[in-house]
């Protein structure tokens, strides 16, 4: 089920990767979704205490700097707890238990439509 893009939250995009942080970028707009993007986890907290209407993390666990994408998203859950989380690796084995609660995990490689479809029910779950 679509909800009407204009309603669609905002979506911010951690991956330290370029190519890959602009790939989910492009698929996520395309989806009809606003998205920020960051390469890090502190460039991430910046922009979440920037734009309010940022209303799901989509994250890569592993990052450079000073916190990985696990604890990137326990931290944004305890200090904004509404957000939803989508965790995505290429981790295989990705215990629930390792997982914020309430969030989400995707492993790599991904299908470009499971992404959107995954964003949408989120958004929807949101509403």
């Amino acid at each position: 089920m679509k909800i009407e893009n204009r309603l669609l939250p905002a979506v911010l995009v951690v991956e330290d990767e370029t190519l890959i942080r602009m790939d989910v970028v492009d698929i996520i707009e395309d989806a009809g979704f606003t998205a920020y993007e960051a390469g890090s986890a502190d460039a991430a907290i910046e922009l979440m205490e920037r734009h309010d209407n940022i209303k799901i993390l989509f994250t890569d666990i592993e990052m450079p700097g000073s916190m990985d994408g696990l604890k990137l998203a326990a931290y944004v859950r305890d200090r904004w707890p509404p957000v939803a989380i989508l965790i995505v690796s290429g981790a295989v084995g990705m215990r629930e238990s390792a997982l914020p609660q309430g969030s989400s995990f995707v492993s790599k490689p991904y299908v470009t439509s499971h992404i959107t479809e995954t964003l949408h029910e989120i958004a929807t779950q949101l509403k």
